[in-house]
């Protein structure tokens, strides 16, 4: 027999009765019902007690019923209940709940027996958290130490999320010493936020240090260092740390294999991400969305178009994020076309653009030369989506008209803008000008980006070059004079290509690999063969480009990592190459000598866009 039943059947129900299907119903999240049968238990003659309250104020809290909850606070005074530990937490657990934090503390601070109550400390706290009011948390936390209340696993639990939204990496330090002190560091859930606090606060050196050390490890913990590896850029330790995941026996989830994707994008890891879809469907998870979509961008990223449409046109249900991830992935590839065609066919099937896909169409557009499109298309932004552009779309506007030699359009645009301009806008004049010799203009877009970005280099390279193709040799010494004064610092340009699933990484000049011989005795060939077709022998001795400028080696790091591809695939295969830097003219023109020599498809991913070199031509039309 159920309790209702008991209830129902029972001529005066004891008080016990009326609290225990209270409590189911609470139990249940039946929190409506809880509340009716507490009025059906007031009519009924039965006073409420300190065993019934924490249900009921629960579900007062739960359906968001600020009056209810004032008139339960009078009954609990009513009845005296009020200095019971539990209903004390019920009772500044529901005004917090319903954002009226001035009553929880007013409630904390009445009684003097919840400033010796943990569990009172940890309501509050949690309250504050609950409502963005970090530093009244932590400093009910500071208050809770002086006072020798014991901290515990829900304190910290509640503190956490304060130390990761304003990234206060000094209080997150604090709590783990907490933790250790109070012996709270073998818990798996404060281990698990621990973690995750570091990662937010961009300390992953500190968060790896504590998973290492962790004894116990759940897949909440695996899934906190995945992603903050992918969120932070560490993609290599990605691939690492899901390898070390799988050998210890822990089964993924979808959580984990979109951080695992994500990685395999960045690095252009074909195979390891075709891996994982493989995992995906195994596991169950082959139909969910955010797997899909992610699929979707690890393909488009690593040069497997065909397969990257496949999987978008398998998908049911296309999200804004699906459609974003097709239009931005042909656009990085040069199809403006295409991308536009897909970004016309969204809108077709009523979904509403926003700013995000805007920028990926208009970026398609740029890199394809659909000047006239790309300035319809920002046209209607504000006019026909109601979408207030950003800088990040004019910059693509600026993008367009400079590519098509349009440059006074392109000034005139900036000076009309409705946003200030930042450093990509004055930048994608700079880079016009490059292409167009526009040294006038070129001195003017450089005067105003380095104050937006002063310590980008890749700026003064582009002005060193434009002055080098000026034969200016005194403003190429000028460039290089600001650049010494300034002492500026850039990560050094390097390439990545997979074999095998394992991603190897070349820097510029490197002789750090263990086929280091093999490689420059094929770049010596390769070389030789380049110059025999009229090509340069990797520098004409005139232009520096940013690699050089910040010291590197003139053997740059993507021809590196083709010689790796050719030594180590059969011929007719394709050799993907991802490069964070901006391909040179000169390594551009090498590539695309040497898909004229050897029978391979080289697909390299520069910091701009995609360049497919074959027979001799490359996909970007020497565009880009």
């Amino acid at each position: 027999m159920t309790v209702q039943a008991a209830i129902a059947r029972s001529s005066v129900p004891t008080a016990v009765l009326w609290n225990t299907q209270l409590r189911e119903l609470s139990k249940q999240c039946l929190f409506s019902e809880a509340l009716h049968l507490y009025r059906r238990m007031l009519r009924s003659g039965h006073s409420p007690n300190a065993f019934t309250f924490p249900f009921v104020l629960k579900s007062a809290a739960a359906v968001s019923l600020s009056v209810t909850g004032a008139l339960l606070h009078g009954h609990v005074l009513k009845t005296g209940c009020e200095p019971e530990p539990f209903v004390q937490t019920s009772l500044i657990s529901m005004y917090c709940r319903y954002s009226l934090v001035e009553n929880a503390r007013k409630v904390f601070d009445e009684n003097p027996h919840s400033r010796k109550l943990t569990v009172c400390y940890n309501a509050l706290i949690s309250g504050y958290t609950l409502n963005s009011k970090f530093s009244d948390a932590v400093a009910l936390f500071c208050r809770m130490r002086e006072a020798g209340v014991s901290v515990n696993s829900v304190t910290l639990l509640g503190l956490m999320p304060g130390c990761m939204a304003p990234m206060d990496l000094g209080l997150g330090m604090s709590l783990h010493c907490c933790s250790i002190k109070g012996g709270l560091e073998l818990d798996l859930s404060v281990g698990n936020c621990l973690v995750t606090m570091y990662v937010k606060c961009c300390s992953v050196e500190y968060a790896r240090r504590l998973f290492d050390e962790m004894p116990e490890k759940g897949l909440i913990t695996w899934n906190a260092m995945i992603s903050g590896y992918a969120q932070n850029g560490f993609a290599t330790h990605v691939l690492e740390l899901y390898r070390e995941m799988e050998l210890s026996g822990v089964s993924p989830d979808p959580v984990t294999l979109v951080g695992v994707l994500s990685s395999c994008a960045h690095l252009g890891a074909r195979g390891v991400g075709h891996e994982v879809e493989r995992r995906a469907q195994l596991c169950g998870f082959g139909s969910n969305p955010f797997l899909k979509n992610s699929l979707v961008n690890m393909y488009a990223r690593c040069g497997n178009l065909v397969k990257a449409h496949a999987i978008f046109d398998s998908m049911k249900e296309k999200s804004l994020v699906s459609w974003t991830a097709i239009i931005g992935g042909y656009g990085m590839h040069g199809h403006g076309e295409i991308a536009v065609k897909l970004f016309e066919e969204m809108i077709q099937t009523g979904i509403e653009p926003d700013k995000t896909v805007l920028v990926s169409v208009l970026s398609a557009c740029s890199h394809s030369g659909l000047t006239d499109k790309g300035l319809e298309i920002f046209a209607a932004m504000e006019r026909k989506y109601c979408l207030l552009p950003g800088p990040e779309h004019c910059s693509c506007v600026v993008d367009l008209l400079g590519r098509a030699g349009r440059l006074k359009e392109a000034e005139d645009f900036i000076q009309s803008m409705n946003v200030k301009p930042d450093g990509a806008v004055w930048g994608a004049l700079l880079n016009a000008c490059k292409i167009h010799k526009n040294l006038e203009l070129a001195e003017l877009a450089f005067e105003r980006v380095i104050e937006l970005e002063p310590a980008n280099i890749g700026y003064y390279v582009l002005l060193s070059n434009i002055y080098s193709d000026a034969e200016n040799l005194d403003g190429v010494l000028k460039v290089r004079v600001m650049m010494r004064e300034r002492q500026l610092r850039k990560e050094p340009g390097y390439s990545y290509v997979e074999f095998k699933g394992n991603v190897h990484v070349f820097l510029a000049g490197d002789r750090t690999h263990p086929q280091t011989v093999k490689i420059y005795r094929m770049l010596d060939e390769l070389e030789t063969l380049v110059k025999k077709l009229g090509g340069s022998n990797g520098n004409d001795g005139k232009r520096k480009n940013e690699e050089q400028l910040i010291g590197e080696s003139n053997v740059h790091s993507e021809k590196l990592a083709i010689a790796f591809g050719l030594l180590n695939n059969r011929p007719g295969s394709e050799i993907i190459v991802i490069k964070n830097l901006r391909a040179c003219e000169d390594c551009h023109l090498f590539l695309k000598l040497v898909s004229r020599i050897v029978d391979h498809k080289f697909i390299v991913r520069d910091a701009t866009r995609f360049h497919h070199f074959k027979d001799g031509v490359c996909s970007c039309s020497d565009y880009w």
